[in-house]
């Protein structure tokens, strides 16, 4: 009998479904105390996975869930980058 490998599921903190890991985008707050988009989803430091569209973002910010999870203040400067990286 086959092994059936088990599919890792995060939730997207914008809109709070269970996705698997591979579909969503990873924002981390590195040990410098930079938030950054995760592309690999291996980099150090606490993270947060939102779906890969910009309304999750939007709603993770206004309900300021990514600052909660992140556990750090989140400037202006850093939420636009965000943005352009979520476009892409």
């Amino acid at each position: 009998m086959p092994k059936v490998k088990k599919v890792p599921l995060r939730m997207c903190i914008g809109c709070q479904e269970m996705k698997p890991k591979r579909e969503l985008t990873r924002v981390v707050r590195t040990p410098q105390n930079t938030v950054e988009i995760d592309a690999t989803g291996k980099k150090s430091g606490r993270g947060a996975y939102l779906c890969s569209n910009i309304e999750c973002l939007q709603r993770a910010i206004k309900g300021k869930r990514l600052e909660r999870s992140l556990e750090c203040f989140i400037s202006p400067e850093i939420i636009e980058t965000l943005k352009q990286g979520m476009v892409k």
